[in-house]
């Protein structure tokens, strides 16, 4: 039995490929480094972290891109005995441009090194690439229109102006031929995230609609010619909670097709799960997975008969899911970062931390503030559960108020959580809380702890616990006696895609993590022991 979502916290826009009897799905990262995620499954049911490909400057490099930018909406397809993959960096978020620029990578497999891009367009996002019976490629893209009023946080439709076609050359690695736009969308508009298939002689093309909020759908058309025109859906939507408030699976869109090796057929979706009262996603757009089956009028719907998604669905040959772990510890032995973790745009990870610099040990090179566009110290995982505690233990003797290192309950700059070690001129060495609870565009940081409280020399211990919408942190003196709260409770449900400026003005995921920043210039050294991340 398939359990949604299958890949829990930030895993947006999933792409699915079969290979054989494998499965894989890529996901968005957006500004975390290294770029797409790639799962992986034989059953539909678990799935494991198999790959981030995007992992070198020759590939990507996003310092300076504003959140919520860099790789959008991965396309990962399997043709020519080579896996595939098609992706957005987009540059710029706010105002009437994007800024999106599109790439084609290669790989013999998931897990070996991936080719350096190969630059395609920049007339939209979303890009994706569909391998013919005729051996002929085919990009599309959506096509953005800047002379609009829409912008950055507020999309409008006519922005979004249709799915572009055209035929892409392998052996050349560019387009040719003409640039069609095949497919206006539906009434409801912002069409994005197309996908093409092709059976029993119908090209079939899916859409992404209604923005990435709660208006979002999976739209259907076909036609016989590739180049259109295209037929709406009967339903116009095969998958959507737009009209079904109390859907547990909300945002419900952007996915793709896929027919498993024995004739049974699936669709991903991203959505999202809302905490009350509020309806805020705290654990950002995740990746779901819907039974489907085709009729007679040879269209595709979800088997329960509604386009509604559901929590459970079938899955293969009876799998059921694993217990997914409701703890993960991490002690930094091994003398690489843990898979789960990831950091902000540079790709010169070497600047920011180190594993093997003090063995068992992750090292963090203070840099730039907390929040920075350019060269971040901040290691982190994806929130994946309603109520989770974080801890950690850090090393950290700062000379200055500059100077600053801890735990972080992370979004982006304008919404964040932190407990640190940091200098103070009259307590001394202390421990305070820094907060930006989603004040957009100022971004404005509160100190909930005041200057904080004076902490003795050694190690300090740090810890948050979040209870659904409400966030907690602690300390202690290690070896010194009992956890200790500090300030008071806060808002974790602003650490989210709605928090602060809504819904569509930013769409990544909370994460959990260490950081360390250094405004003085110096690269002041924390070190961390180990990090705990439990389900509560």
């Amino acid at each position: 039995m398939i359990r949604n979502p299958i890949l829990p916290g930030f895993n947006p826009d999933p792409s699915i490929c079969r290979v054989g009897d494998d499965y894989y799905i890529a996901t968005s990262t957006f500004e975390w480094y290294p770029g797409v995620q790639i799962h992986h499954s034989r059953d539909l049911v678990n799935w494991t972290l198999v790959r981030r490909p995007l992992e070198r400057k020759a590939q990507l490099d996003m310092r300076g891109e504003p959140d919520s930018c860099g790789i959008w909406a991965p396309c990962l397809s399997y043709a020519d005995g080579r896996f595939w993959l098609v992706y957005t960096d987009v540059k710029r978020y706010d105002g009437n441009f994007k800024d999106a620029h599109n790439y084609i990578v290669t790989a013999a497999t998931i897990e070996g090194e991936w080719s350096d891009p190969v630059y395609v367009n920049s007339s939209g996002f979303d890009p994706s690439l569909f391998h013919d019976e005729d051996g002929r490629k085919w990009f599309v893209n959506m096509q953005w229109n800047h002379r609009t009023e829409s912008y950055g946080g507020s999309p409008k439709t006519p922005a979004f102006d249709g799915i572009l076609l055209q035929e892409w050359d392998a052996k050349t690695g560019t387009l040719k031929g003409p640039i069609r736009n095949i497919f206006s969308g539906t009434d409801l508009g912002l069409v994005e995230g197309p996908h093409l298939f092709k059976r029993n002689g119908w090209y079939y093309l899916t859409t992404a609609e209604g923005g990435t909020g709660y208006d979002h759908a999976v739209t259907m058309a076909r036609s016989r010619n590739i180049d259109g025109p295209y037929e709406l859906h009967p339903n116009k939507y095969l998958i959507t909670s737009k009209d079904h408030p109390d859907a547990v699976l909300q945002r419900a869109g952007h996915g793709q097709y896929v027919e498993t090796a024995d004739g049974q057929f699936y669709h991903t979706h991203l959505c999202g799960r809302p905490m009350p009262p509020h309806r805020r996603c705290t654990l950002g757009r995740e990746t779901s997975l819907q039974k489907c089956v085709w009729k007679e009028d040879d269209w595709l719907y979800l088997e329960n008969g509604t386009v509604v998604p559901d929590v459970e669905v079938p899955g293969l040959f009876g799998a059921m899911p694993f217990d997914r772990a409701r703890r993960s510890g991490y002690n930094f032995d091994e003398g690489k970062l843990p898979a789960d973790f990831q950091w902000l745009r540079t790709p010169e990870p070497d600047r920011i931390f180190s594993v093997t610099a003090r063995p068992g040990h992750l090292r963090l090179f203070a840099r730039e503030s907390i929040g920075s566009w350019f060269e971040q110290s901040l290691v982190a995982r994806r929130q994946e559960h309603h109520s989770f505690r974080a801890e950690t233990v850090v090393e950290f003797e700062p000379d200055t108020y500059q100077q600053v290192a801890g735990l972080t309950h992370y979004y982006n700059r304008f919404k964040l959580h932190a407990i640190a070690v940091t200098l103070h001129e009259r307590l001394g060495r202390c421990v305070t809380i820094m907060s930006c609870a989603g004040d957009y565009p100022n971004g404005r940081l509160t100190f909930p702890a005041g200057p904080g409280v004076a902490v003795p020399d050694g190690r300090i211990q740090l810890s948050m616990e979040v209870h659904e919408n409400d966030l907690q942190f602690f300390w202690q003196a290690e070896g010194m006696g009992a956890w200790e709260p500090i300030g008071p409770v806060l808002d974790a449900g602003v650490i989210s895609d709605e928090g602060g400026r809504g819904e569509h003005g930013s769409f990544t995921g909370a994460f959990a993590g260490m950081f360390a920043f250094d405004t003085s210039g110096r690269a002041k050294i924390a070190d961390f022991d180990w990090f705990n991340y439990d389900e509560l």
